[in-house]
């Protein structure tokens, strides 16, 4: 029993005790010895919460709160404001506002990406920031066009008609507002197949693929509303090794699950409600048992015709009602996703197929402009979500998860609305375990992280210039002899022997990273004390706050003779090229990918694995224009495979317009952040991040 439950339990069983009633405490003890299991479960729970027991389906919803609040400034002249709505009696985070439109009647503004996430609402073409066109259950030809507007990091559409015309009702309390939309039926469900155009052969086999066949499926609907789609995580392939056959290596399918505001009939539950696979029955002394048990070798058994491929998974896996939603499960095949649109038919229509992404432009804000847009390289064709900013018109920061200690990651929409930023994109790499940072963090002049490996990296102003190279820091120790000590990491998880440096931008205290470390206090430039830390992840050392910390690594400890207590130390310090040390923001990551509108990708010389260069993934960029604009990109899976390679994402980055564009932390890292929604893959998808840069519209 842990120590925890050892106090529960004395702590309780010390309360009885204290009673003195017989009868008391015989029904107390008896009592507590019922529930004490429970307790005990709840206790061990990992994630420190109590487990929340499941409820099955009932005709009322319960309105239940989001688990973090998103934080919302003050909007200055409205009746009412907050971030929470209670959908149906849901109660999530959502940013919304009312205002007077005259004594008895209000309008109600929302922000957009809140209507993407919680009703499904699709924003179309537009180069008017004021004037949103929408698609939800209407014509796509001639679309309602929403009234918007940007109040702080967030832009608000007013959705008065829409809800109107929709027969929603709408009230609010305190700083939830509560939207109750009319009882809907989902009648018809039907799947047909969608010839899609012919993949690219593949260079390597010199093959075309066979799957230039995707799947159209129709859900209809007696009356719009809301839904959502969800991407769930991959499942887990298990491989028998002793399998005749064994699984193929292709990447697995992934399942996305469909979620509407109604109840599908009876009939379409129980038409996708799967059959359970039957339990085959083991026979007895079968020559593989026999293998397995005795271990002894056996005639080899005659040849047998090929076992027949198993029929592909249906598209449409389950439908099921919970708590007055429908559910619709569908497996879709990796390289395609789906493309959901609401018709004016009252109908949802679900392509799934391997170039779903919508081309769009929507210019957001005066000075912010998003794009969707296919993007050809030989005969691939790749999806890229980009933001182009002004920045004469905008703020741009380095931002990072704990605003306290550079030790952390947490969502990159987190860590923007922490910051009250309007967009981010994810920045430079760290260590995903110890969660220390791997790369340049520079931040209105004060460095939080040091370069390593003179590795590609973007530096900026407020005035709208830009820098962009392989970035080297050089700190140099000058003792009062005239000593002069080379540092090598400033506040780096890039543990290496020799000497590094451990300021309060690192946090409060620093523990050891490696064994054997010789960890010297430096207060008022002034050599205080030294201490020997022979175990890494042991006795964390406070970091003075007029001061820093050196670490002794390696062969650096034979430098412990300049270095003694009551020395005094000055640094001195520069970046190479010498070009960066004009500018007061930089995120380093890297590989650097276009210089001067030229290809100049060298992952070997900015110390890249092999592995790394060669790997296709979805990558993140920031580069650029020869407008003086710089715009940050998602590039994610080419049709019918997977991301781009390094090599490829220069040339895209290139065929972009970028002038000058350097490669950030990719991969799951991959996040694009825009007024309260991630806008280039599901939210559930993205990883927790270190860092990042954030836009602020001025």
């Amino acid at each position: 029993m842990s120590e925890q439950k050892n106090y529960v339990v004395k702590s309780i069983f010390k309360m009885v005790s204290k009673a003195t009633d017989k009868a008391v405490i015989k029904l107390f003890k008896v009592s507590m010895l019922s529930i004490l299991p429970v307790a005990l479960c709840l206790i061990t729970n990992t994630n420190g919460a109590l487990a929340q027991p499941q409820t099955s389906p009932t005709p009322v919803p319960t309105p239940t709160l989001p688990p973090n609040p998103i934080p919302v400034t003050k909007v200055q002249g409205a009746t009412a404001y907050g971030n929470q709505i209670s959908l149906n009696g849901r109660v999530v985070s959502g940013i919304w506002f009312t205002r007077a439109a005259s004594k008895s009647q209000f309008t109600t503004h929302i922000a957009d990406g809140t209507l993407r996430t919680l009703i499904g609402l699709d924003l179309l073409d537009t180069n008017n920031p004021t004037k949103q066109p929408v698609g939800w259950f209407s014509s796509y030809a001639k679309p309602q066009v929403l009234n918007a507007k940007l109040i702080g990091n967030y832009r608000y559409l007013d959705v008065t008609r829409l809800a109107q015309t929709s027969g929603w009702q709408m009230t609010s309390q305190g700083n939830i507002l509560t939207i109750i939309t009319p009882n809907a039926k989902i009648t018809d469900i039907r799947e047909s197949e969608l010839l899609l155009p012919k993949p690219p052969i593949n260079p390597q086999t010199n093959s075309q693929p066979n799957n230039n066949s995707g799947k159209f499926i129709t859900i209809n609907l007696d009356r719009p509303t809301p839904w959502v789609v969800r991407q769930e995580p991959p499942a887990k392939r298990v491989v028998d090794p002793d399998a005749v056959n064994p699984q193929p290596t292709a990447p697995p399918g992934r399942e996305w699950t469909i979620i509407l505001d109604g109840i599908a009939t009876s009939a379409l539950v129980q038409r996708y409600t799967p059959v359970p696979a039957p339990v085959p029955v083991p026979v007895p002394n079968s020559p593989i048992q026999l293998l397995k048990q005795l271990q002894l070798p056996l005639p080899l058994p005659a040849p047998v015709p090929p076992t027949p491929q198993p029929a592909p998974e249906p598209t449409i896996k389950q439908v099921e009602v919970v708590n007055n939603q429908t559910l619709i499960r569908i497996n879709v095949p990796f390289g395609f996703a789906p493309r959901i649109q609401p018709n004016a038919a009252n109908s949802l229509t679900v392509e799934i197929r391997p170039d779903a992404l919508v081309p769009r432009n929507i210019t957001w804000a005066p000075s912010l402009v998003w794009r969707q847009r296919w993007v050809n390289l030989g005969q691939e064709s790749f999806p890229i979500i980009s933001l182009e900013i002004n920045p004469r018109n905008a703020e741009i920061r380095p931002i990072v998860s704990n605003p306290n200690t550079v030790i952390g990651t947490a969502p990159l929409m987190q860590t923007a609305q922490s910051y009250l930023a309007v967009a981010g994109i994810n920045g430079g790499y760290f260590n995903r375990n110890n969660r220390y940072p791997l790369g340049a963090i520079r931040d209105r002049g004060q460095w939080l992280s040091s370069p390593i490996l003179n590795r590609g990296a973007i530096a900026w102003n407020n005035s709208g210039q830009f820098y962009v190279g392989r970035l080297t820091l050089q700190e140099t120790l000058i003792t009062s002899n005239n000593q002069r000590l080379p540092v090598l990491f400033l506040n780096s998880g890039y543990a290496q022997a020799g000497i590094a440096r451990y300021t309060p931008a690192w946090g409060t205290t620093y523990t050891p990273i490696t064994d054997n470390e010789i960890i010297i206090v430096v207060q008022k430039n002034q050599i205080a004390n030294q201490y020997l830390a022979p175990k890494a992840g042991q006795t964390p050392v406070l970091i003075p706050s007029d001061g820093y910390l050196l670490t002794l690594r390696g062969n650096a400890s034979s430098n412990l003779s300049f270095l003694p207590v009551g020395a005094t130390l000055n640094i001195s310090s520069e970046t190479l090229p010498r070009e960066f040390n004009r500018f007061p923001n930089i995120i380093g990551a890297g590989p650097l990918l276009v210089q001067n509108r030229q290809v100049v990708l060298d992952a070997k010389a900015e110390k890249f694995s092999d592995a790394f260069i060669a790997e296709k993934a979805v990558r993140s960029g920031i580069c650029t224009t020869a407008t003086g604009n710089v715009m940050i990109t998602s590039t994610s899976n080419r049709a019918f495979g997977a991301g781009p390679t390094l090599a490829e994402h220069a040339q895209l980055m290139q065929l972009l317009g970028c002038v000058n564009a350097l490669n950030l932390d990719g991969g799951s890292s991959t996040t694009i952040y825009l007024g309260g929604q991630i806008i280039d893959r599901a939210p559930n998808t993205a990883a927790r991040v270190h860092n990042g840069i954030g836009i602020f519209i001025k």
